[in-house]
């Protein structure tokens, strides 16, 4: 299993400040692509951080929500979210090039992430849209659940290859999604977060908020680079690993 961190979340004079110090302990950044967060300069430190420590590069597409952050869900007519999804892929495609690596698969973030899980429709038009820009060379990262092989179908009619995260900070749904931010104890300590990802390492299941422990079949972990600690979880884990 590989650790995997959402970076690039910079911008303008608001920093996140642990890139430089996570990227030592991860195997994937997904890159933030300037649409919820992130600007040229940020993404171009980032792809250098992440060629000097010889991680795989994602781009990390959202919703245009600079103001929230890529997490407020929006009714986007389908011309526009392809060209929308396109156009930032395509702009780190270029930046990392430039800096000598390459973006390998694509992770959508925030509430685009969460509408692709839920919406068998959003998903397989995101699916198409990465599919149509990688030509086979760009994976789509999901969220594992315990409907993987049904994902891992739907991926294939696109000629797709898809990734399946599952996320050590976050608290699942008894339906195997993230419990939204909202509600309390949906995001996790460092305590339970070790605990969880332990678990997810070791017995590949996870425990949802009512006790109900569901299998979750997962290529990669993801640890939040703006939760509480996440320098210190990411390290525990990679220890893990």
């Amino acid at each position: 299993m590989k650790l995997n961190c959402d970076l690039g979340e910079s911008f303008g004079a608001w920093s996140m400040p642990v890139e430089q110090d996570i990227m030592k302990y991860i195997d994937q950044a997904n890159i933030a692509c300037g649409f919820h967060a992130g600007d040229p300069l940020v993404m171009k430190a980032s792809l250098t951080l992440a060629v000097s420590h010889c991680v795989s590069v994602g781009a990390h597409p959202s919703y245009p929500d600079l103001q929230g952050f890529g997490r407020r869900s929006m009714v986007v007519p389908a011309d526009e979210l392809i060209a929308m999804i396109q156009y930032q892929i395509s702009a780190l495609q270029g930046m990392a090039q430039l800096c000598g690596t390459c973006v390998t698969y694509v992770k959508p973030h925030g509430a685009l992430y969460n509408d692709m899980m839920k919406s068998s429709e959003i998903r397989k038009a995101v699916m198409a849209y990465v599919a149509e820009l990688g030509k086979g060379d760009l994976a789509l990262m999901v969220q594992a659940t315990n409907h993987n092989d049904a994902l891992r179908r739907e991926a294939s009619t696109f000629d797709l290859p898809i990734l399946f995260e599952a996320f050590s900070d976050r608290r699942y749904t008894d339906e195997g999604l993230l419990t939204p931010r909202g509600i309390t104890d949906a995001v996790l300590n460092q305590q339970q977060a070790l605990e969880q990802a332990e678990q997810m390492i070791s017995q590949k299941t996870v425990t949802t908020l009512s006790g109900k422990v569901l299998p979750i079949d997962a290529d990669s972990l993801c640890v939040h680079g703006d939760t509480a600690d996440a320098v210190d979880i990411a390290r525990k884990i990679r220890a893990m690993l």
